[in-house]
This record gives C-alpha cells, structure tokens and sequence, in this order.
C-alpha cells in the first residue's frame, strides 16, 4: 500500500493511515470471532459426547421395538415414499413420516445395530446445540438487546448452549432412540428460527427465506409440536426486529404467510393418522378434564426438573392423572400467575415474554386438554422449552454475578453432563430402566407390567410373577397381566393357578384369543384335552 517514488526520493502513500488502521482492525475483530466461534462450537460438540458417550450401546426399550425392529417400512430406502410411510396407527413414528425415513437411513447403514441409531441421534443433538448457540447470540446482537448485552453475547449463547445440551432432563429425548421425534422436530424449529433472523440481517435474505420455510416444512413432518413455529417466528419478528405485529407482517407478509402455509401438510399428517390408534385426542380413554388438570400439576414438575433434575421417570403411567380440581390448585395458582407475568411481559418486557410465549407454545400441543392417554406427563416434552427456560436463568444470572457468570456456567454445565452420564446407566437394560422407573414411580402399573414382561423374558420367573401380582394389585382387571400371569405360572408348572388366572382374563374380555390359547395349554396339561381344544378352536 505504500509505493516508493525513486524521483522523487520519497514515499508515495496509496492509503491513508485512518483507512489502512481500520483493515487491520476489522480483520482483527473477524479474527477474534472466528476463534471465539470454534472455542465455542468445540465445546458444545465435546460436552454433548461426553455426556451421552455411555448412551451408544444401549438397546432399544418399550416402543423402540415397534419403530424400529417390528417396522417393515424401514427395511428399505429405495423407492424413497416406502420409507416415508410410517407403520400402523399407535406408533411412534405415525404420521411423522422424517422421523421414519431417519430410521430407514439407520437401518440402511447398520441393521438393527443399536450403536448407529444412537450415534444419529447424538449428532442431532450436537445441531441442536450449535443452531441454539446461533439463535442466542444473534437475538443478543439485535439493536433492542444490543447496549445491554452485545458485548458479552457469544459467552452469554454459549452458557445456554452447553448447559441445554447437557441438561439430564433432555435424556429421554437423546439416548430413548424413538423420541427422536422430539428432537429432530426441535433441530428443525431452532433451524427456522436461525434461518430467519439471518434474512433480516443477510445480503442474500432470499435463499434464507427458502432455508426458513425448507426447515418449517420438515419440522412439521417430524412431529405435531412444531405447529407453533410460524406463530413464534412472527412473535419473534415483533419483538427483537420490527416492533410490532402490524410492521413485522407489512415487511415480511410473504415469508410469514409461505411459513403458516407449512400448517397443510401438518394438518394432512394429522388427519391421515387420526387418533393415533386411540391413544390421542378426545376419544381417548382419558377425559380432557382430567387430562388438563393433570397437566397443572406437569407443568410446575417439569420447571421444578429444569432446575433440580432429580428425580427422572422414564414412564409416569396413569398413577399421576388427577381427578378432582382440589389436588392441582397449588399447581393452579402457579401456571396462572406464569401465564399472567407472560401476557403482561409482552407488552412490558417483551423479550421476557418472547421466553415465556415459547415455553408455553411449545408445551401446549401436548400439555393442554388434548389427551394423550399413553404419556400424561413426559420429561421429552421439555425438549425445546427448556432452551427458554436456561436462556432466562442465564441472563438473569449475568444480570447479577457479571463477567465472572462464564466461569459458573461452565463449571455447571459440567456437573450437568456428569448427572446426564449417570442417567445414561439406567438405560443400558431394560431391565434396569423399568427396575428404575418402579423404584421412582412404585403406583405405576404400566412399569411394573413392563418389568414382569422383561424378567419373564430373562428367565427370572418368580421374580416376574411378583410383579404382576402388583400389576393386578393396582388393576385388578389388567388382562394383559393375567394372561402373562398365567402363562409364567404353567411354565413354573402350576396348571391350577394358571387356568384361574387365563379364565379369569376371559371374563373380563371373551374374545381374548392369545388367552384362549394360553389356557388351552394349560388345560392340556391337566388333561383336559376336549376343553382345551374348545379353546383352541376360539383361539
């Protein structure tokens, strides 16, 4: 930049100093960035391997078996529209046709090898993370939040970062492989957020554009939760980059409408899997009032989670359905009042009621009136309101402790991911995991039916008939526990007891074939071979 003038005997400046000075610095800042970005994106890789590094050999557990080993439409990747037609209704990758084409992919790569399915889904938890880093950090560097907090931004992304990614409350949804509903559905929501912050600050906004609805579109084929991503978007577009709903739609009208349009496809995956095999929606064995009074009670366990981990059910079961609005009103009051500072917030403090709207819109789908008789509380469902959760501790904690907040944060997030490796141990069985569950949750019929099933299965007989024993002792007429009941009986060699048990599971259910099969077994083997075949031929 500086040319000799050999005439003339001196110096020719071809810059000046004030603009050579500013290269320099602006290539010092991109610099420091770049190496501030790869600290902070190494560390978020390196804390999510080390918490879920014991989650790769775990096997499949409860519905794993129906997704993944008992699905045909897996065995396949070519044509392509085989693998994205989920099995029959009830499953869990019903009407989530993503989530199945991901496990079709796993199955092409490995089988039914559990260590590729858990390594996919660690990778999409390692995305999640990184896209949540870049979510935080550039809504700090957004002009409202700028003054307060752009000079500590990547520190302050960073801390919500690794510490959702480490959470033990986010478990269920990484090492349990069939909740990665759950999780890609929350990779794709964070994607169409990021995706669309950088069409408002981006030169080339129109391939983001088609990069925010892409993502929308494929979070909606991952899970129903996903509904709320457009809303969210435009209430994000209010708060930190237009100013209101009226500017933000006058601006961005044709983003936000192709957005909402995601909503067809949602509603045709809803309407083609119905009530998933009568475990969703209104028809369900559970009542919508008894259902969303439940979920008061959810709510308020699923922040008291956030905070304190301690302790994490992997199945609730039905022990937690309240019946009478007197048990939830302490739990009432609670969620009101957080509603209410939500509502307020928006209008007062807007970004706080950005944090509180994501909360309660991402819970809704599932935490609301619609019944869900299978999962009346799921630690999954904090997959993505967690993030909402930690960003608001965090800020709040910078508020108060200042520079010094990274260093807590960082030893924190380590004790997180220490706890989550712990957690890991329970699934390494299934065994284990439902002697856990029991253990945690000892009212809950469904677990103690999975555990006598496994120890059955493990040629603990005696052991398994304790169990379901309890089973019919919390449900008396638990005909899946009786038929089992009698079955482990006839192989200990106790006919009698057996064909009381199986004729007692007949009473309550007449066409209960694999019962009538079951006590013809045991009629043959009492000799009773005209009343055996009797039952065979029902059977």
């Amino acid at each position: 930049t500086l040319l000799a003038d050999t005439e003339n005997n001196q110096w020719i400046e071809m810059t000046t100093f004030d603009e050579l000075a500013g290269k320099f610095t602006s290539m010092a800042k991109r610099l420091k960035a770049l190496d501030t970005h790869s600290v902070a994106i190494g560390l978020i890789i390196l804390a999510a391997l080390a918490a879920y590094h014991n989650s790769l050999s775990c096997p499949f557990v409860n519905d794993d078996h129906r997704a993944i080993v008992q699905n045909p439409t897996i065995r396949h990747l070519w044509p392509i529209w085989y693998a994205l037609l989920p099995p029959n209704a009830g499953a869990a990758t019903a009407g989530r046709p993503l989530v199945n084409l991901s496990l079709a992919v796993n199955y092409a790569m490995g089988g039914t090898a559990v260590q590729g399915y858990h390594a996919f889904n660690v990778a999409i938890q390692c995305l999640a993370g990184l896209t949540l880093f870049g979510v935080v950090r550039r809504t700090l560097l957004q002009p409202v939040l700028r003054e307060s907090f752009g000079p500590a931004a990547s520190s302050l992304a960073l801390a919500v970062a690794l510490l959702w990614t480490v959470h033990p409350l986010l478990t269920e949804a990484v090492t349990y492989v069939v909740q990665r509903a759950e999780s890609l559905m929350g990779l794709f929501y964070l994607l169409t957020l990021y995706c669309f912050i950088r069409t408002t600050d981006s030169g080339a906004s129109v391939i983001w554009r088609g990069l925010a609805v892409t993502a929308c579109l494929l979070g909606m084929a991952s899970k129903e939760v996903m509904v709320s991503a457009p809303l969210i978007v435009l209430l994000y577009d209010r708060t930190f980059v237009a100013g209101s709903i009226r500017a933000a739609w006058k601006k961005r009208w044709r983003l936000h409408l192709s957005l909402a349009a995601t909503w067809l496809l949602l509603a045709y995956l809803i309407r083609s899997e119905g009530d998933r095999g009568g475990t969703a929606g209104f028809g369900a064995d559970v009542s919508w009032q008894a259902y969303a009074l439940t979920q008061f009670w959810a709510v308020t366990h699923y922040l008291q989670l956030a905070i304190w981990p301690s302790p994490l059910v992997f199945d609730y079961g039905d022990a937690v359905l309240v019946k009478g609005a007197a048990d939830v009103m302490p739990y009432l009051f609670i969620v009101t009042l957080l509603v209410m500072g939500t509502l307020i917030s928006l209008w007062r403090w807007p970004a706080i009621g950005f944090l509180g709207s994501c909360f309660f819109a991402l819970l809704a789908p599932s935490s609301s009136v619609v019944p869900v008789a299978t999962e009346l509380v799921a630690e999954h469902r904090m997959y993505l309101p967690l993030a909402a959760v930690i960003a608001l501790a965090v800020v709040a904690i910078h508020a108060l402790v200042g520079r010094r907040s990274l260093a807590v944060f960082l030893m924190l997030a380590a004790v997180l991911a220490i706890l989550t490796s712990r957690r890991n141990e329970d699934y390494r069985s299934e065994q284990s995991l439902w002697l856990d569950t029991v253990a945690k949750c000892p009212e809950n019929a469904r677990a103690h039916y999975n555990l006598a099933v496994v120890l059955s299965q493990n040629g603990q007989l005696d052991k398994a008939i304790a169990q379901f024993r309890k089973v019919l002792s919390l449900q008396p007429e638990h005909i899946e526990a009786l038929n089992n009941l009698g079955t482990v009986l006839l192989l200990k060699g106790q006919a009698d007891e057996a064909v009381a048990d199986l004729e007692r599971a007949l009473k309550i259910r007449p066409d209960f074939a694999e019962a009538h099969y079951n006590l013809g077994n045991a009629l043959c083997q009492k000799g009773r071979v005209n009343e055996a075949m009797t039952n065979f031929q029902r059977a």
